[in-house]
């Protein structure tokens, strides 16, 4: 039986590619919202983070993030603190999902 293929996805933060599950989907809805996703299937523009406040700081510094989602407008400061604190909560369940599977 063939082995199943596991999806990859590229940080936007770093640049380095890992399986979809190892990271955090940020996405823009159709309102206009940037959220975290959590069970990365919520409609809207998506682009993914490691699970580490460094990519984001990246990600949000360099304006990759901004790119990636297709921003017209820079994410305001209380959005910007609203969705460290969404990636750091998502980080956390998401290293222990992946520990117990190991």
């Amino acid at each position: 039986m063939p082995q199943k293929r596991t999806p990859i996805r590229t940080c936007v933060g770093c640049g380095t590619e890992r399986a979809k599950r190892e990271l955090v989907r940020i996405v823009r809805t159709p309102e206009g919202t940037v959220v975290a996703d959590a069970t990365g299937k919520r409609s809207g523009r998506g682009a993914y983070l490691d699970p580490s406040p460094d990519c984001l700081d990246k990600g949000l510094a360099g304006g990759t993030l901004d790119r990636a989602l297709d921003l017209q407008t820079v994410i305001s400061q209380e959005d910007r603190a609203r969705l460290e604190e969404e990636v750091r909560r998502l980080a956390e369940e998401r290293k222990k999902v992946l520990e117990m599977r190991r």
